[in-house]
């Protein structure tokens, strides 16, 4: 968000030239047992990071804004089963994935991986819904938490509406993810 926002500073015109804005990062109401959202479920590192830079980066006018949230990226995890999918490739990614590959803890969510997916194929996205997005600005326990309105209560000023990733094909994010970290490069 901080390049984007400074890009937007360089050149206004910058999101109006962009086809869309596709990013991982947010969080409404994730439905996890993961501690981190226990008891500030809207506190989400990408928007909190840098609150400022996102308050402008979604505010300002990009033809279409893909959000994927916290909310959609813990229904999905790194296994051993899917590591191991990924260790039996040839490809010097799946080399690398089998010497350093490794899961951490409990929790090893495929956030930007299924941000990325989703940007590839949008059809593994099986629901979405439409909202207006922005960060809590004000100095107070709440800064950097993500606020979003429907299309009945959003605030009169400037918010742009963001599509944002709800449920998907678990499966065939799966798959995508396995077939893409093994396939070979493509020739030019």
């Amino acid at each position: 968000m901080t390049n984007l926002a400074l890009a937007i500073s360089i050149d206004p015109e910058f999101p109006s030239l962009a086809k869309e804005l596709v990013f991982m990062g947010a969080s409404l109401n994730p439905r996890t047992d993961d501690p981190e959202f226990a008891n500030a479920p809207r506190h989400e590192f990408n928007l909190w990071f840098d609150p400022e830079a996102a308050h402008i980066v979604l505010r300002a006018p990009w033809k279409k804004i893909v959000c994927t949230t916290v909310d959609i990226s813990v229904k999905t995890r790194l296994s051993t089963d899917l590591l191991n999918r990924v260790k039996a490739g040839k490809t010097p990614v799946a080399r690398y994935v089998g010497t350093y590959g490794h899961l951490y803890g409990t929790y090893n969510y495929l956030w930007d991986e299924l941000a990325s997916a989703s940007w590839l194929d949008p059809t593994i996205i099986t629901k979405k819904e439409t909202r207006y997005m922005d960060v809590n600005l004000d100095r107070g326990t709440g800064y950097g938490e993500t606020l979003t309105w429907t299309e009945t209560d959003k605030p009169k000023n400037e918010v742009q509406p963001v599509e944002i990733q709800v449920d998907l094909d678990i499966e065939r994010f799966y798959k995508m993810f396995v077939d893409l970290l093994t396939a070979e490069t493509p020739k030019p």
